[in-house]
């Protein structure tokens, strides 16, 4: 009942609310985004949704334009504070989390929940994922998800795929809100913003 009805309605309610805010943050930061580099404001980064629908996920863009894939050594993106991809506006974008806010419209459009599994990256074909891949796809993405609000960038990317798809195997309105407060309080202290491996590298 609540995977079905409830969050699906909480999650439209609640885009629907917060899309005013989230058009004054484009407009405040989307020029300068663009004054920085003359690029665009928006990154579009094309993900798995539910079921492995491909769609595309709306982000601030915090990198320079045509920046390069780099990747860490278990496949998980590379972020690094010292990132000499990040444009000096996405660095503060990145640390406050307000390039992910525009995947609010990604809830409007039915793409993406609050709270679920972060969506996943295309680069491998759906025949070819393992069990945990195929569990995440059994609920709709989110702006954030149990790996995100407790360890963020803080463990590897195997492991963020197995806590998320025991989250999909049980989703509960407790769990939801246990999560939501944790995100809070994740993105406030500006805790796991970079990836372990790199700040020892550092």
């Amino acid at each position: 009942m609540y995977l079905k009805c409830i969050k699906p309605l909480f999650d439209f309610l609640g885009a629907l609310i917060l899309s005013p805010i989230v058009c004054v943050v484009i407009i405040i930061f989307g020029p300068i985004i663009w004054f920085e580099d003359r690029g665009s404001f928006f990154y579009l980064a094309k993900r798995r949704g539910k079921y492995g629908c491909i769609f595309n996920m709306f982000k601030l863009r915090s990198m320079k334009m045509n920046a390069p894939d780099i990747r860490n050594t278990d496949n998980s993106t590379y972020n690094s504070p010292t990132d000499p991809r990040v444009t000096k506006i996405g660095r503060f974008l990145r640390k406050t989390s307000l390039d992910e806010l525009p995947q609010i419209f990604n809830i409007l459009k039915g793409d993406m929940s609050f709270i679920g599994p972060r969506p996943i990256t295309i680069e491998r074909r759906l025949e070819d994922y393992d069990q945990k891949r195929k569990d995440r796809l059994s609920v709709r993405p989110g702006i954030t998800g149990l790996s995100q609000a407790y360890f963020r960038n803080n463990i590897s990317s195997e492991e963020k795929l197995q806590i998320d798809a025991e989250y999909a195997k049980n989703v509960t309105f407790i769990g939801d809100i246990k999560i939501l407060f944790k995100t809070v309080e994740t993105v406030v202290r500006r805790k796991n913003i970079y990836n372990k491996e790199m700040e020892e590298i550092k």
